[in-house]
């Protein structure tokens, strides 16, 4: 159990139902066993999935006080092109989400594995045409850009998950996907925007800090992969040093998915507060140590919470019923059969 305010702004689903649960009943024992003030939990219909996923997540924050959500865009058809069925293209979807009442948008697409099935860079028209509507409106974008380094490593590609090695000459490479995102921020230099991860810059963090000079509205999260904390770990005072100076600039989350069970995202959640919380030493990812940095309170409570509430706002917005409607008849058909039948009763219940 925490015992002060935090939010974990960076959770998935991924299915109905697991050997212990279903998805609501998961969460709701996530956040009363860890005493979490809210939830953020963010629609990727890009992973082999459909608007199912944003239907899901707008449901669940119907129904629970205290979640927020981040909606995502359906491609219909890889890869992305102009070409989009009737009234289905992206930037109609985006302004769909946000009239349904969704906190922000949540993109995977300079992730390598999507960005090679996008068939597109991150600025060609169909995608910057989304940044400029969100970059205007000041909705908040959560952005997967990139992932480690070494998923590109020939060592590495028996040891990643499957379709997460990028060394065989057909994925953009880890500079390229680099270039790609900070060419989309330049383009749209006022956009609201988290990259997730902390932009696998544990190694490069001066690569950061030029960043977040150039762009006042740019943050990071410190969502695991462990990577990521191996290097915090490896270069402890400098990184409490970059945290208490970028305090205002890093958001907390976890990257939890369901259906891993709870007791995965009790885990992941009390080592990312006791790192930033405390100077606890502890057992870390992979078989490495992670010792806590123990920020000062005003430094701790802006990555824990207050961060996130200044870019999203201090209370879910509400779900505008009749457009969630309107987006499930719209869409419905993109469902399978079984998706289909898993989600039916909750629209029956909460719509």
């Amino acid at each position: 159990m925490i015992n002060e305010k935090v939010i974990d702004t960076h959770l998935h689903v991924e299915g109905w139902t697991n050997e212990e649960s279903n998805f609501v009943d998961c969460f709701e024992q996530y956040r009363n066993e860890m005493g979490l003030y809210a939830i953020n939990l963010c629609a990727v219909p890009t992973v082999q999935r459909n608007v199912c996923n944003n239907i899901q997540c707008a449901l669940y924050k119907l129904a629970h006080e205290n979640t927020y959500a981040h909606g995502g865009l359906d491609h219909i058809k890889w890869p992305i092109s102009e070409d989009m069925p009737a009234g289905m293209d992206l930037v109609t979807q985006y302004r769909e989400l946000m009239e349904i009442g969704f906190d922000g948008i949540k993109m995977l697409e300079a992730k390598p594995s999507h960005h090679k099935k996008n068939g597109l860079d991150l600025n060609t028209p169909p995608l910057d045409r989304v940044f400029a509507e969100i970059e205007r409106d000041g909705t908040h974008l959560i952005l997967h850009s990139n992932d480690p380094e070494e998923f590109w490593y020939e060592s590495m590609k028996d040891q990643v998950k499957p379709g997460w090695w990028y060394g065989d000459g057909t994925y953009a490479t880890h500079e390229q996907v680099y270039e790609q995102t900070e060419k989309m921020l330049a383009n749209h230099p006022n956009i609201k925007v988290t990259l997730a991860h902390f932009y696998f810059c544990g190694k490069r963090p001066e690569k950061l800090e030029a960043l977040f000079e150039k762009y006042p509205n740019l943050c990071v999260d410190i969502t695991q992969g462990g990577e990521m904390y191996h290097a915090f770990e490896a270069n402890h005072d400098f990184f409490r040093d970059f945290f208490i100076k970028h305090s205002k600039r890093i958001l907390l989350g976890t990257d939890s998915t369901y259906p891993w069970g709870t007791n995965v995202y009790n885990w992941l959640i009390d080592r990312t507060y006791r790192f930033v919380a405390t100077d606890d030493k502890m057992s870390g990812f992979g078989d490495k140590e992670l010792t806590g940095i123990k920020l000062p309170t005003e430094a701790r409570e802006d990555i824990l919470w207050r961060n996130f509430e200044r870019r999203v706002g201090e209370k879910p917005r509400e779900i505008n019923k009749d457009a969630l409607r309107r987006y499930i008849e719209k869409y419905k058909h993109l469902m399978s059969e079984d998706e289909w039948t898993n989600l039916k009763p909750s629209i029956d219940k909460y719509l």
